[in-house]
């Protein structure tokens, strides 16, 4: 009976698991550049239950009372990264990425040490030096691992091969960076991705990017209020099974114990 209990308790704890997840991926449905995450589950290996030290039956013998389910446990979260809508802008410093590939971000981060993100967020401009920078003020890199300095007084135009030009001039590339496996990326923040051991880099020369457009989230409001209802369902369901347990060990303790 207790068996029942754990079983129903490792079920809430992968819905909650679930809800969570998506419960993210729905306030970032209008945050640019923003994957959406699932959430997968694994049973417990199913194992062989034995008694041991029971004196019914010999303390030296061992014996068997069948196989054991303990249940479901939390699996890996993943990452869909699927190409989201385009939105339109007009800001020519608005890039979006038509095909796989990240922009190149240099990071700093609060310890002052600094290392190369990757993201789809292209929501960039010009500080007041004239360095392209996203909206974290962290800069946008080239081709050449560089920072993007531009004139800000001078009419700027980038291609769709990422070729930044002012008054004729092509000034700088802006980088498009690759990986042979998504899986060896990990997810830092909302919409920043760092390379893990691993990784193999490479650069993309197919993806088109879009000057005056953003890249929205990937994630379909419908489907993620579905799997909501059909998560909250499911922990419901658990919370029963552990209701109707508890009932029957109340009347096993309160009524059976006294006969």
């Amino acid at each position: 009976m207790i068996k029942g209990l754990y079983t129903a308790y490792t079920g809430m704890i992968n819905e909650q698991n679930r809800m969570d997840t998506m419960t993210n991926n729905l306030a970032n449905v209008s945050t640019v550049g923003y994957k959406k995450e699932g959430a997968t589950s694994q049973s417990f290996d199913s194992i062989l239950a034995v008694k041991i030290k029971d004196r019914s039956v010999g303390l030296q013998n061992v014996q068997p009372i069948g196989i054991n389910h303990p249940g479901v446990k939390i699996g890996e979260n993943y990452t869909d990264f699927s190409q989201g809508s385009f939105r339109v802008t007009g800001n020519t410093f608005d890039l979006a990425l038509a095909g796989d590939g990240f922009f190149a971000i240099e990071f700093t981060n609060k310890a002052g040490e600094t290392s190369t993100m990757y993201t789809r967020a292209g929501q960039f401009t010009l500080n007041k030096d004239g360095d392209l920078v996203n909206e974290d003020g962290d800069y946008v890199l080239d081709v050449n691992q560089k920072r993007i300095r531009l004139d800000p007084l001078q009419e700027t135009a980038i291609n769709s091969k990422g070729i930044i030009s002012q008054n004729g001039r092509d000034i700088a590339q802006i980088q498009v960076a690759d990986f042979a496996d998504y899986n060896y990326l990990s997810k830092y923040g909302e919409t920043y991705y760092r390379p893990v051991e691993g990784a193999e880099l490479t650069q993309n020369r197919d993806t088109e990017i879009k000057s005056g457009y953003l890249e929205m989230a990937n994630v379909q409001i419908v489907s993620e209020m579905v799997n909501l209802i059909s998560i909250t369902r499911a922990y419901e369901s658990n919370q029963k099974v552990i209701q109707t347990f508890d009932n029957t060990l109340e009347v096993a303790v309160t009524q059976l114990g006294r006969v």
